[in-house]
Order: C-alpha cells, then sequence, then structure tokens
C-alpha cells in the first residue's frame, strides 16, 4: 500500500497532465513510481530530465540496463529490479543475462568489467583506486561512458530510496528472486 499520495492522471492539469500524457503515449500508461514521485512535479520533472540525458549518453541501452539492474538489486529494489528486468529483456538480454546482472556478473567481459567497476563505487562511495578504474577503461569504456554509469548509480539511487519511502505497489511482472 503506498504510503504517499497518488496523483492519477485524471486528477492532473497543466504540466503535469502534460508530463502525464507524454508517459502514456511512450509507456501506454503513468507506472506507479511516477503517479507517487508526482507529489513534486520537480521531483518527477528531475528523474525523467535526468532519464532522458542520459540515454542520450554513450552507454548501450544494455549497459545502461545491467548498472540499472545490479544498483537495484544492490539497495533491495523489487520495484526497480522488475521494472528494469523487463526492460532489460526488451533490448535483448536474456533472463540468465538479468539474474546474472543483478550478482554484479556478466558472461562478456566488457559488461563484467563494468559491473565490477560500479560495484567498486557503491562499495568505495566513488574512492576507486587508480588500478580499479584503469580497469573499466581497458575493457574498452571511455571516460564519458564512465561518468554516466556513475550518472545511472545515481539515477537508479533515486528512484530505489523513493520506493523505499513510498512503498510503490508493483505494476511490472515480478522479477525473480535471487
Amino acid at each position: 500500500m503506498p504510503r504517499l499520495h497518488v496523483v492519477t492522471p485524471d486528477q492532473t492539469s497543466g504540466p503535469l497532465k502534460e508530463t502525464y500524457d507524454e508517459l502514456t503515449s511512450q509507456m501506454g500508461k503513468v507506472v506507479n513510481i511516477f503517479q507517487g514521485m508526482a507529489n513534486s512535479p520537480a521531483a518527477l520533472k528531475a528523474y525523467l530530465s535526468m532519464t532522458a540525458a542520459l540515454a542520450e549518453g554513450e552507454l548501450s541501452p544494455q549497459d545502461r540496463e545491467v548498472i540499472y539492474l545490479a544498483v537495484s538489486e544492490q539497495n533491495g529494489c523489487h520495484y526497480c529490479v522488475s521494472a528494469h528486468t523487463m526492460l532489460a529483456k526488451n533490448v535483448g538480454l536474456s533472463n540468465e543475462e538479468t539474474l546474472a546482472a543483478r550478482r554484479f556478473l556478466s558472461s562478456d567481459e566488457k559488461l563484467n568489467a563494468l559491473l565490477e567497476f560500479v560495484q567498486k563505487v557503491i562499495a568505495s562511495r566513488g574512492f576507486v583506486s587508480d588500478e580499479e578504474l584503469e580497469a573499466v577503461q581497458a575493457a574498452g569504456y571511455t571516460d564519458g561512458q564512465i561518468a554516466e554509469a556513475i550518472g545511472y548509480i545515481g539515477l537508479a539511487t533515486f528512484s530505489n530510496l523513493f520506493n523505499h519511502v513510498h512503498d510503490t505497489p508493483l505494476d511490472f511482472p515480478a522479477a525473480a528472486k535471487l
């Protein structure tokens, strides 16, 4: 049961209605996280803006989804794990690959290096060693992609924490438990 007010599409007007209309055109509906986040149109706008900005970056859709899955699993956010399991499958990742990503693992060497780096960034709060940074660079990630990966850690953490506070009801197929 959600712990914050839920802003349903029929309760919106003005710029928030426009945002909801855009979300509905993109996703077919306004998902529960956004109906909770819309208590602050500024917070919703910040989340959607950062999502859109990072999507224009150099990381592949697969890179983005494995980061989101790993961070969300680490943070215990079943809502985001479920949503991004579905999205990861939509960008070509298999069920096995999504489960592995949630453990910061991949059979793809490059993706595995990215996930190891993300795990080290989280564990060290960003104080990675030169060797840890060099390892992800040696795997083929550019400095721009590394900056984007850190952005995705922040974006996922924002949505994970919001979902914990709000107790967002799941409106995606539930991801398998690890």
